[in-house]
């Protein structure tokens, strides 16, 4: 007679009675389990390192590290970081110790590794190098930012995927011959299913459970009603937050309003605040675009205002109008890149004093020492321009800014080379009187 408190194979998860029990089984990750892949390689060698599995929820990780220790015949143990302590890892050492001088091997399994201080990531350390234990940490966040790198450089990163459509729809059809019956959606139902379920497949299941009893058919907007979106994966503190905003960055600069967009509304979907994205906008105009485009700054900065004065949702149609105009405008770093050069000059050169005549001069002695002796006018001249020299006087002329030909700057570029037309002309001195009564000068 079975207990009450003992669930029979129906009444399990849907996720848990659809683990893989094999690693032939795990969908979407040929690129780690393939034969001539890094794990399959270990496998056929029978031989596992340490690893750290990096990649978003429901991709298998857990069921992976679980499917190698029952496959080279490790003993598994899991902890998972967010609950454990220094006392639980000291235990599960101990107890790896012991099985190691008896032959037997321990595959480590610690879920969330990166929730781990530099202490407690320490002191992995001499078990994993001396072959006490076999770690497989799993982490959601970029290694590279979050574990150590006396840990890393002991561990191989792996990089698992999310799960594509093809994945997804392979785990559709599992469910399904489990179930014993259709799930109840129309065409168009199931491909919505699958994007809602946004690359995890835990997540899926869990949806599909939800669906599985309702009767049908259901279709894409019923579905929508019936069970919950998953949230988009977005922390403004860790690694999504610098490669969403890297993503709306580089299509600006690359020019595609579209792709900007999307990963504006990205951003806005995961909770970004709007002010970040308009700072950020306003830094974008300046560095990327510059004076190709004189109103591109003044157009965030209208945009930051007016999301100011509104909030959110009525302001957020300003910062992508200010997307739009930034990702269509022409583009220069000519001022960038200048002021740069001229920061690297100014600290090369030290303490040089600008030349004396364009220093002002309010006292007599000042006079007396040639301060703004010789200095011209330029608005009083011919030209408006007087070709004075303005660096130090032991400092060689020098071009920091180089105008592109793009929007704005080709006016520019125009302007500057009749300077130096006009500085050429003014500054080459007139020959002398003997030289033009010299025939030969003539």
């Amino acid at each position: 007679m079975s207990s009450l408190f003992e669930l029979d194979d129906a009444s399990r998860p849907l996720a848990d009675r659809l683990r893989p029990q094999t690693l032939e089984d795990v969908v979407g990750q040929d690129q780690l389990l393939a034969p001539d892949a890094p794990i399959g390689r270990m496998i056929a060698a029978h031989r596992l390192v340490s690893m750290v599995l990096w990649g978003p929820p429901g991709c298998g990780k857990t069921t992976i590290a679980r499917l190698l220790a029952e496959r080279t015949g490790l003993v598994f143990e899991a902890l998972s970081a967010t609950f454990s302590g220094v006392a639980d890892l000291r235990k599960v050492f101990q107890t790896a110790q012991q099985r190691r001088e008896i032959g037997q091997g321990t595959l480590l399994f610690v879920d969330e590794i990166h929730r781990f201080n530099r202490a407690q990531q320490d002191s992995f350390l001499p078990y994993v190098e001396d072959g006490t234990i076999v770690l497989v940490g799993a982490t959601t966040e970029n290694p590279s930012f979050e574990l150590n790198a006396a840990l890393l450089s002991r561990c191989q990163v792996l990089v698992l995927k999310r799960l594509d459509d093809v994945a997804l729809t392979t785990l559709i059809g599992r469910a399904e011959d489990v179930l014993g019956t259709p799930l109840p959606l129309d065409a168009d139902a199931r491909q919505a299913l699958i994007a809602m379920a946004d690359g995890d497949g835990r997540y899926l299941l869990n949806m599909i459970e939800q669906v599985q009893s309702l009767p049908g058919p259901i279709d894409a907007a019923a579905l929508a009603d019936a069970v919950q979106k998953r949230a988009p994966l977005y922390d403004k503190s860790q690694e999504g937050h610098y490669n969403l905003i890297s993503a709306l960055h580089k299509s600006m600069r690359g020019s595609d309003p579209d792709a900007a967009l999307y990963w504006l509304a990205r951003m806005l979907e995961g909770g970004e605040d709007p002010l970040y994205i308009a700072r950020r906008l306003v830094r974008f105009a300046n560095e990327d675009i510059g004076i190709a485009d004189p109103q591109a700054v003044q157009q965030t900065l209208a945009a930051w205002d007016v999301y100011e004065r509104l909030g959110s949702p009525e302001g957020e149609l300003a910062i992508a109008q200010a997307v739009v105009y930034l990702a269509t405008a022409p583009k220069s770093i000519a001022v960038y890149r200048g002021f740069a050069n001229a920061r690297v000059a100014a600290k090369q050169t030290g303490s040089l004093m600008p030349p004396p005549h364009i220093l002002n001069a309010p006292t007599r002695l000042m006079k007396d020492l040639g301060y703004g002796k010789g200095y011209q006018y330029d608005p009083d001249t011919q030209d408006g321009f007087s070709g004075a020299d303005y660096f130090p006087e032991d400092m060689p002329r020098q071009t920091f800014y180089e105008p592109t030909t793009n929007g704005y700057e080709r006016t520019i570029t125009d302007r500057l080379a009749e300077l130096a037309r006009l500085r050429t002309v003014k500054t080459t001195p007139p020959p002398s009187t003997d030289e033009r009564a010299d025939p030969r000068n003539r």
